[in-house]
């Protein structure tokens, strides 16, 4: 049974109020004062009764702020996975290493931008809550476009190393969006506004390896048109970069240009005589340190579970391609490389309509928690299907084989809706959250997480994988036993996660 999160408060609701931070007042109590200007025609289709409040509820999506937002997303994951189709052979060409070590240093240099990012993750974050979301935004996105032009033009190993860090180190760009998404929403369009958050980071990492593949090496792929320019021969790498670069300049420029601040000043209304302040609880918690964020109610168990899907999350993309590849008797589906890209094409697509025609409605019904429990519940039947297309290809017959060509695309269409539980719990990382003034340090700390994870869940779980068909422990199915096992704990997570305690009725009295 799924939870329903979005409820009626009960009469004492009020009373109750001042005794905790419920999820939802801290992006939504001061909202008339933080969106007034910053808003275009996009309104949701409602129709509230005639005794609600309906400011907040009513406040349309600023599309051309989160579409300029969602374009600087799309920086970071090109920046990111652009290099892993060329990485090994630009390790072989710059530092001669064995081959036998290739695998190793482009893993170093691969993990290097997540390692330094999880270092810096904070700093951006305190940055975004003190000096403001746009200067953080732009300064990282040029940071970026630097950093990923230079990684071009390294020659030895520990230049590239170099340049990697140094694009880590300008990784504010994907915390300072989150943050400012959430600003520009309120409940009834935050669902939308995140939906077209994910789609524009799962567009840059579909895009980023496909330009990085097209443009390595221009001379030798197109000797026709590069053939006769030495720059190009000197540096076979370059283009690749550049042209990410210019994408992160462009994202960098119209953010500059056209981006509208959303971190806004409080109005604290305090009486000096000692009257009653409407507004005093937000303006002291903006001055939690990062150990008093972490001590908030429903903050440790929102950063528990959200570092618990991404988990599940880069465990299966790490493993699925190679366990794709895999021959069928140590425990894989023995894909050629069209039928990789085919399916993989497939969970890309699946995961969009998935976030962008299935997500915002589900989670106006059954709100974020609710998204989450259900997706918790898909979870282990999802990874079930894995082993289960492996053992029907095992048996070999024209009847099984035919059974798993229909159960894999069908299941594998179905099963990715199980990514969006990725942003519902941004939703709800979103409305833990005590103040505005510390969003940006709460998502910091979610990302300098998952960062961390980023760099070190591949490599575990690809060698945990290896392992399991190497010694074909449980039939070399003993990885999806392990993930099942991990699958089934997000259900016992979710049940934790704070529950929503006030309407939208209260809060919009509230922001009065």
């Amino acid at each position: 049974m799924v939870a329903i999160t979005q409820t009626d408060s009960q009469p004492d609701a009020v009373d109750e109020e001042a005794n905790y931070v419920n999820e939802t007042t801290a992006l939504l109590g001061t909202s008339k004062t933080k969106y007034a200007d910053a808003r275009t025609s996009d309104t949701l289709d409602s129709s509230p009764g005639p005794d609600s409040d309906s400011d907040d509820e009513e406040e349309p999506l600023p599309k051309l702020q989160i579409l300029l937002l969602c374009y600087a997303r799309v920086v970071e994951p090109l920046a990111f996975f652009s290099i892993f189709p060329y990485v090994s052979q630009m390790v072989q060409d710059n530092g001669g290493v064995a081959d036998t070590d290739v695998g190793f240093y482009s893993g170093l240099i691969e993990s290097m931008f997540s390692l330094t990012q999880a270092i810096v993750m904070i700093f951006w974050g305190r940055a975004a809550d003190h000096l403001g979301r746009k200067p953080v935004l732009v300064s990282s996105l040029f940071g970026v476009t630097v950093a990923t032009g230079l990684f071009g033009l390294a020659k030895t190993i520990p230049q590239m190393i170099m340049f990697r860090c140094l694009a880590g180190v300008f990784a504010g760009t994907i915390v300072t969006i989150r943050t400012m998404v959430a600003e520009h929403s309120t409940p009834s369009t935050q669902a939308r506004a995140f939906s077209w958050f994910a789609f524009s980071g799962n567009l840059g990492i579909f895009l980023g390896p496909l330009l990085g593949g097209a443009l390595a090496d221009p001379v030798r792929q197109y000797p026709g048109v590069f053939g006769n320019i030495g720059f190009f021969e000197k540096y076979p790498y370059v283009l690749s970069s550049f042209v990410v670069a210019l994408i992160g300049a462009t994202a960098a420029v119209s953010s500059a240009c056209f981006v509208e601040e959303t971190l806004k000043k409080e109005p604290v209304v305090v009486d000096r005589d000692g009257g009653e302040a409407t507004s005093d609880a937000l303006t002291e918690s903006g001055d939690l340190s990062t150990l008093q964020l972490l001590k908030s109610p429903g903050v440790g168990m929102v950063l528990y579970t959200y570092g618990h899907i991404m988990v599940l999350a880069f465990a299966y993309t790490a493993i699925i391609p190679v366990f794709w590849f895999t021959p069928v008797n140590l425990g894989g589906y023995d894909f050629t490389p069209l039928q990789i890209s085919l399916m993989m094409g497939l969970n890309g697509a699946s995961q969009a309509a998935w976030l962008l025609l299935v997500f915002p409605p589900l989670q106006r019904k059954i709100g974020s928690n609710g998204v989450i429990r259900l997706c918790a519940l898909a979870y282990p039947l999802f990874f079930l299907l894995c082993p289960l297309g492996n053992v029907l290809l095992r048996v070999g017959t024209d009847g099984s084989v035919k059974a798993f060509w229909i159960l894999l695309p069908l299941g594998l269409a179905i099963g990715c809706g199980v990514s969006m539980s990725f942003t519902a719990i941004q939703l709800v990382l979103n409305d833990v959250s005590p103040s505005p003034r510390v969003l940006g340090t709460l998502n910091a700390l979610a990302l300098t997480g998952s960062s961390a994870l980023r760099a070190f869940c591949p490599a575990l779980f690809t060698s945990l994988f290896a392992l399991g068909a190497r010694t074909q422990l449980a039939g070399g199915h003993a990885i999806w036993i392990l993930l099942l096992m991990l699958a089934s704990g997000l259900s016992v997570t979710a049940k934790y996660l704070p529950e929503p305690r006030a309407t939208g009725k209260h809060r919009n009295s509230q922001a009065r």
